[in-house]
């Protein structure tokens, strides 16, 4: 029988749900990497910041610290009309609010390791060092109609998809809503407070955002769903529920519960292969969950929500993008309601596998067209800044 952190068996099927899943989650860094953190500091959880807390617990503290509670609403809007990123800003507060605050939930931007501009200026790369050492990557994608961030959840990923860079790294540890709403933060900064339209595309705020950075989404459900709220609230960043899309390797009981929950946010699934032989030895989750067990989750999905579900296949030469595969593939989702993303593999360090060549990938689209799969082939930023899809991967200097 699994247990709780509070030692006593789960209670409901949710809850037993986030065991499973957490058992997947155990950290796989290497020793090597281990040592270069702090250890100490990854395996506990870090301290509770101001942006962990949603505007209901604001509110309590706030009542708690013998304050009227309208000033919750007033640091709310410095944090996400005004995207304050230290107390100091706050100068409608009194003083000895804010040093109170500041006493038991810090307001620190994540730490900038380095930021890096794709050549053609419209994708911008941040590395991030959280509490405790670890680090994630962020990627802003600027298009002529919108304004997307990649984002992290998770500090490496325990997934350990061959085509994908992050699952080299194994996993360090799940991130906090907070350290989730920040990376979103950081770039709302950049656009907001940017004159330069040539810098921004005359972008001024973030328009959709896609969970497609480090880490498995879905293995960090509970944190993950209250990042999203707090996009999605009209108090916060206001984002539409149809402007955020979340990808996962394919956890079926978590894609239960996704159907479930009351925002339609888009979800992905990483298919990669139309059969367990193959899909097993790209992706090792598909040993605990199989396709016939996935698809089943997703059927369920898509009846529940009447919402389309897309598939994501990255395209790997001479392994899975002949004609034969995509027939296969198109068989095994005909009729579903479903678009194909078809996603060239982009180049790997340490890896000998090679993304398919445009006249592959142009074959394999046609054969799915055939039979009447709906797809699309999408298009890459910022390779040359390691920035694109299955190339986020921190490099720590273990010295």
């Amino acid at each position: 029988m699994s247990f709780t952190e509070t030692g006593r068996p789960p209670k409901d099927g949710f809850e037993r749900d986030l065991v499973e899943v957490a058992a997947l989650n155990l950290p796989k860094a290497t020793p090597t990497l281990l040592n270069s953190l702090n250890k100490a500091a990854l395996s506990q959880k870090p301290e509770e910041t101001l942006l962990d807390l949603d505007l209901d617990e604001l509110t309590t503290l706030i009542k708690e610290l013998g304050q009227p509670t309208f000033r919750a609403k007033q640091v709310w809007g410095w944090l996400y009309q005004n995207f304050a990123d230290a107390y100091a800003e706050m100068n409608n507060l009194p003083n000895s609010l804010l040093e109170k605050l500041s006493a038991q939930v810090p307001l620190a931007p994540l730490e900038v390791v380095t930021e890096k501009v794709a050549y053609d200026g419209q994708t911008r790369k941040a590395l991030f060092r959280l509490s405790g050492g670890a680090e994630i990557e962020t990627v802003l994608m600027l298009y002529a109609d919108r304004a997307t961030v990649c984002v992290s959840t998770q500090a490496g990923c325990a997934m350990a998809c061959s085509f994908c860079a992050t699952g080299q790294l194994g996993l360090t540890r799940n991130l906090q809503p907070g350290e989730i709403v920040q990376q979103v933060l950081h770039f709302e900064r950049f656009l907001s407070r940017t004159t330069d339209p040539r810098l921004t595309l005359g972008h001024k705020r973030i328009t959709n955002l896609v969970f497609m950075g480090m880490g498995e989404p879905l293995a960090n459900y509970l944190n993950l769903w209250k990042a999203i709220r707090r996009f999605h609230d009209p108090q916060s960043l206001n984002l539409g529920a149809r402007k955020m899309t979340v990808s996962t390797v394919g956890l079926p009981q978590m894609i239960r519960r996704f159907a479930q929950e009351d925002l339609p946010i888009n979800l992905a699934i990483s298919l990669h292969a139309a059969n367990d032989t193959l899909r097993g030895s790209m992706m090792p989750i598909n040993h605990r969950f199989p396709i016939a067990m996935l698809l089943e989750a997703c059927r369920e999905y898509i009846s529940r929500t009447n919402r389309r579900l897309s598939f994501e296949y990255t395209l790997v030469r001479e392994v899975n993008d002949s004609p034969a595969a995509a027939r296969e593939l198109a068989m095994l989702l005909r009729g579903m309601l479903c678009h194909v993303n078809l996603i060239p593999m982009n180049p790997v360090p340490g890896s000998s596998q090679q993304g398919s060549d445009l006249s592959r990938v142009r074959a394999f689209q046609a054969e799915l067209e055939r039979f009447g799969i709906p797809n699309s082939v999408r298009s890459e930023k910022g390779r040359d800044i390691q920035a694109a899809c299955g190339q986020l991967k921190v490099e720590y200097n273990l010295s």
